[in-house]
Order: C-alpha cells, then sequence, then structure tokens
C-alpha cells in the first residue's frame, strides 16, 4: 500500500497477498513455470503439476497436524462449508435427520442450513452466552439419537470468540457424530490440531492468511469406516471424488506457501498481534466516551477487536472517517444487508447497539503508528458526529 493509502484494519475480511506468496505464484505462471495439469500422468508437465501440488497440500495439512491425503482443494472456505454440511448430511440421511449448530455461525453455514431445514432435516441452533461462547454442555443436551451433524466455527468472524472446538469434538467423537468446524477465520492464526480436537471436517481458505482470494480447504478425516460425503460437483472424480474440476495450481501453491509462513510465525505473530490489539482497545477507551467492547477479552483471535459506541451509527461512523482508514461495520458477507448483524443480537445486543459496531481486524503489516493514528480517525469522526445529533 502507498502512503496515501488507507490504513488497512479490515484483516478479518481479507488480508493482502504476502509478497512471497505472490513471487512464489508468479514463478509457476511465467513462460518457464509450471503450466501442465496435475491430472495428466502420461508426461512430465502434468508430473511437475501433480509435485507442486501435492507439495502444498503437505503444507497446508502440516497446519492443523493433519494428514495430506486427508486435504481436499475447494474454492474457499465457503464451498468447504456447503460440500462438509451437505455432503455428511445428505450422505447420512439413513441415519438421522438431526443437525447441531449454534446462531452466531456464518452465513456461509446458516444458508446451507436453512435448505437442508426445507430438504427435511431439523436444525437445533444453539444460543451462545452473552460472550458469544457455546459451552459444550450446552451441545452434550442438544445431542439425539437421530443426530448425524454438528457444526461450530472455531473462530467467530465478528468478535473474534474461540470455541472449546477440542471438547466439543471428543463429544461427537463417543457419540459417533460427524463433526464440522469452519477455521475460515482461526486457520493460521491459532492452534488448531484436528487429531486432538478431535475434527472430522474442518474448512479453511487462503485469502485470510495472505494467500490468494479463490481457493481454500476442507479437511477431511481418515478414518475407519470412511466419513461418507455426498458431492456437490461431479465430472472427474478429482479430490478423492469430493470436489471434481481442473486443479487451480498457482492459487494452490500460493496456498500452500502462505500457509507455510503462518506455521514458521505463528508463535511470534499472535502475541505481536495481541500487544496492538490491547493498545488500540486502551487508546479508543481513553479517546472516546461511551465505547464498549463486544465479546469477551479472552478466549478472543488475538487481531480481532469488536467495539460499539453510544450515540454513533456504525455506517454513518464509516462514512465519517472517509477514505483515511480501512474497517468495517460488521461482516463482509452481510455488508449489503440492512439487518443488524445477527451474531451481535445472538448474544443480547439490542439492534441500536449492534448498528453502533465496528469491526477492526489486524494483521501481518499492521503497526504502532497505524494504531495511533486509526484512533486519532475514529475518535475525530465520532466527536464530529456527536456534536451534530
Amino acid at each position: 500500500m502507498t502512503s496515501t493509502s488507507p490504513i488497512y484494519l479490515d484483516y478479518a475480511a481479507t488480508t493482502p497477498v504476502d509478497p512471497r506468496v505472490a513471487q512464489r505464484m508468479c514463478e509457476l505462471l511465467g513462460a518457464d513455470g509450471v503450466h501442465g495439469n496435475p491430472s495428466s500422468m502420461s508426461h512430465s508437465y502434468g508430473h511437475q503439476a501433480r509435485a507442486v501440488v501435492e507439495a502444498a497440500r503437505a503444507q497446508v495439512a502440516h497446519q492443523t497436524a493433519a494428514r495430506p491425503d486427508s486435504i481436499v482443494f475447494t474454492s474457499g472456505a465457503t464451498e468447504s462449508n456447503n460440500i462438509a454440511l451437505f455432503g455428511a448430511a445428505r450422505a447420512h440421511r439413513s441415519k438421522g435427520n438431526h443437525i447441531v449448530s449454534s446462531r452466531t455461525e456464518h452465513k456461509a453455514v446458516l444458508d446451507p442450513l436453512k435448505r437442508l431445514e426445507r430438504e427435511g432435516f431439523e436444525v437445533t441452533y444453539l444460543k451462545p452466552d452473552v460472550s458469544g461462547i457455546v459451552h459444550p454442555e450446552q451441545v452434550v443436551e442438544a445431542l439425539r439419537p437421530e443426530t448425524v451433524l454438528v457444526s461450530l466455527m472455531h473462530a467467530n468472524n465478528e468478535t473474534g470468540v474461540l470455541q472449546d472446538v477440542g471438547t466439543v469434538g471428543r463429544t461427537c467423537r463417543v457419540r459417533d457424530v460427524i463433526f464440522h468446524v469452519d477455521a475460515a477465520q482461526s486457520y493460521g492464526k491459532a492452534p488448531v490440531n484436528v487429531e486432538a480436537m478431535c475434527i472430522d471436517l474442518l474448512s479453511m481458505t487462503a485469502h485470510k492468511i495472505y494467500g490468494p482470494k479463490g481457493v481454500g480447504a476442507l479437511y477431511v478425516a481418515k478414518r475407519n469406516p470412511a466419513i461418507e460425503l455426498a458431492p456437490l460437483i461431479d465430472g472427474g472424480g478429482h479430490e478423492r471424488g469430493y470436489r471434481s474440476g481442473t486443479l487451480n495450481v498457482p492459487a494452490i501453491v500460493g496456498f500452500g506457501k502462505a500457509a507455510e509462513l503462518c506455521r514458521d510465525t505463528i508463535d511470534s505473530e499472535a502475541p505481536r498481534l495481541g500487544v496492538l490489539r490491547d493498545r488500540l482497545w486502551e487508546r479508543l477507551s481513553k479517546r472516546i466516551e461511551g465505547v464498549h467492547l463486544n465479546g469477551p477479552v479472552q478466549p478472543r483471535l488475538a487481531n480481532n477487536l469488536n467495539v460499539r459506541i453510544d450515540a454513533v451509527h456504525g455506517e454513518s461512523l464509516l462514512k465519517a472517517i472517509g477514505g483515511d482508514l480501512a474497517v468495517s461495520s460488521g461482516a463482509a458477507c452481510a455488508t449489503a444487508s440492512a439487518e443488524p448483524s445477527h451474531v451481535l443480537r445472538a448474544i443480547g445486543l439490542t439492534d441500536e447497539q449492534a448498528r453502533s459496531t465496528l469491526r477492526f481486524g489486524l494483521g501481518r503489516f499492521s503497526t504502532e503508528q497505524e494504531i495511533d493514528t486509526a484512533v486519532t480517525i475514529v475518535a475525530d469522526a465520532a466527536r464530529h458526529l456527536r456534536r451534530r445529533c
């Protein structure tokens, strides 16, 4: 970004591509790069493409302590969620028609669940506490003999709250219930171990970890008996039959490189971002009267800060900020909706409070100077709006 660009604090929506990722992708896209089809095994071009895809598969898997052959490449977390939910529910309908999830899931989970309800499935939506936490005992109480699937996100995309997916996963494993986790926000930022957490299906995406847009993955546990998933896309049997279609080799390699970089820095980056996040909250609290934290202090992603400001409408504040600062008033997936955040309403906020919210997402390229400047921009804009009221 140039010096005239807005300060970017919307990393929860998407991240810029790391230059090292872009360089690796460009190496494949050039005239002397890798342009074979990884499914073409009759010549060296295909073998070369397959080799770099499998290397990336191992990089993506390593981040979650998964087996490389358990990774299925997709177009992103939304498709991964759809494959997991529709695939598991439809394939196991003979066992039962009950699904457990929560009210604070991403729309990429809630919308498929609505469609499954229209197909005759029954969904229990668990209500979180005021911090946004769904307690494992709530899941236990919701399970029935006909429950086939539990879907719970690891980190919330709006408040950053982290769920105890490990305890939930172990409960599901004992009950022989498939457990799906949407890890779009937490993958590469918080520790995830699919074996220790007893996760059967895990959704990931590259563009939240400084990789390219349009590529993601679904972890499908290698169990005996195997987890059945009814595919959404047929036509060639690619990716173990779960996701047919020619693989986007440069994007997949970029995803692998991004995952590798996150793996190498996760122990240092999370504490660094936590310090910046706390600095942002402390200075906002001092500069703006009537500012409140949405969600818990902990457990929370280190790069997330979600606040509401009394008597200041979030969208009006964004307009007042103008081109100086890139933040959001809610999830990027819901910016076209006039409805207040379903996540914030689920944890007890009123519509007015939900509409007075800003979400800050910090990232790899955030600095102390940017944090301090952002505080000044928001404080001045809030003061200006209050004077007009």
